[in-house]
């Protein structure tokens, strides 16, 4: 099944998003949130656009564990807006994780990301 151009637009942004450099980066990071974005992360913490990015940039260089993506799978829900679906492990801690991206002037800009916490052998 071929993917639309909305789906693969929104993975690609996805993965520059999960990029140590990037998330390092208050700059590169912001590039990819939309204004309203808010998240309900693994820990179980709510977060806004101001509180992750200074939580992302807390730490200078960039990650020296990169997050480790498996089973991304996208859906266009409408023309402007993309459902993507995925796991990632980061220091032994794996999550299911769901990213909602926004066509926004142009850019396709993450909205809003849920991440919740489980283990392998359960899931």
């Amino acid at each position: 099944m071929t993917e639309s151009p909305a789906v693969v637009a929104a993975i690609e942004a996805e993965l520059h998003l999960l990029d140590p450099v990037v998330r390092s980066s208050g700059e590169l990071t912001g590039a990819l949130l939309h204004p309203e974005f808010r998240a309900l992360g693994s820990s179980g913490r709510r977060w806004d656009r101001r509180s992750i990015l200074a939580a992302l940039t807390a730490y200078d260089p960039p990650a020296a564990h990169p997050v480790t993506t498996t089973g991304m799978r996208g859906v266009e829900l409408a023309p402007h807006l993309v459902l993507l679906t995925f796991d990632t492990e980061h220091k032994g801690v794996w999550a299911h994780r769901s990213s909602l991206w926004m066509l926004t002037d142009g850019r396709w800009l993450l909205y809003f990301h849920q991440g919740t916490a489980f283990t392998p052998e359960y899931s």
